[in-house]
């Protein structure tokens, strides 16, 4: 899916590629990730992460939006294919100058309301959380998981959102999230700070998996 929203992205944006030197092909944790980021023109940072480990019972999948030239949402997809179960989990976080209207978002996960869903827990960001989609189940609904990801990813590409006027307030804000998960941690989170050190996981997060740095 990654791939695909990848696609999506080239056709709506011009993007060139981030330099992921000394991340790319990182091992963690027995899995190895495979790790690329873009600068979208008139949208902002998107990286994009795949990871494959335990013979290939396991793959971890991310895509990350950070919106610093659009006012909308900060939007993080991770998809996790673990022993035969499938994880879809979409999350939008408020870095936003206005307002946003998640009408049509909800449009589609009610369309998909059927797919069984999953708790994806308390963390010190739900207060700025702006929700999204928990779901979890055999693979046999995984074909069903990727329409609903696909039409959730279209959906906010397409919302109405004005050009960033003040963009030294929305990198703030987007880093006052990004900031906070190297404060105080999340499930990745300190999966990468056990593996690479604080400082080194960073300047993953700050450098390339959302680009809040000033560089």
């Amino acid at each position: 899916m990654v791939d695909k929203f990848l696609d999506d992205l080239k056709r709506k944006y011009s993007m060139s590629e981030v330099d992921t030197q000394g991340f790319d092909g990182i091992k963690v944790m027995g899995m190895t990730f495979n790790i690329k980021a873009y600068k979208a023109e008139g949208l902002g940072h998107i990286s994009a992460m795949t990871a494959k480990g335990f013979l290939g019972l396991m793959r971890m999948d991310t895509l990350i939006i950070t919106p610093l030239e659009k006012d909308l949402p900060l939007y993080s997809y991770d998809r996790i294919f673990a022993f035969g179960k499938d994880t879809l989990m979409v999350e939008m976080f408020d870095t936003m100058l206005g307002s946003f209207n998640s009408d049509e978002l909800k449009k589609i996960t009610d369309a998909y309301k059927e797919l069984p869903d999953t708790d994806p827990g308390e963390h010190w960001y739900d207060g700025i959380k702006l929700g999204g989609i928990a779901k979890k189940g055999k693979r046999k609904i995984s074909s069903r998981l990727d329409e609903m990801a696909m039409a959730h990813f279209e959906a906010f590409l397409k919302a109405d959102a004005s050009d960033v006027c003040d963009l030294e307030t929305k990198r703030s804000k987007s880093a006052y999230y990004v900031e906070g998960l190297l404060k105080n941690g999340g499930p990745s989170t300190d999966v990468f700070k056990k593996a690479i050190g604080d400082e080194k996981t960073a300047e993953l997060f700050r450098k390339v998996l959302f680009g809040t740095n000033e560089e």
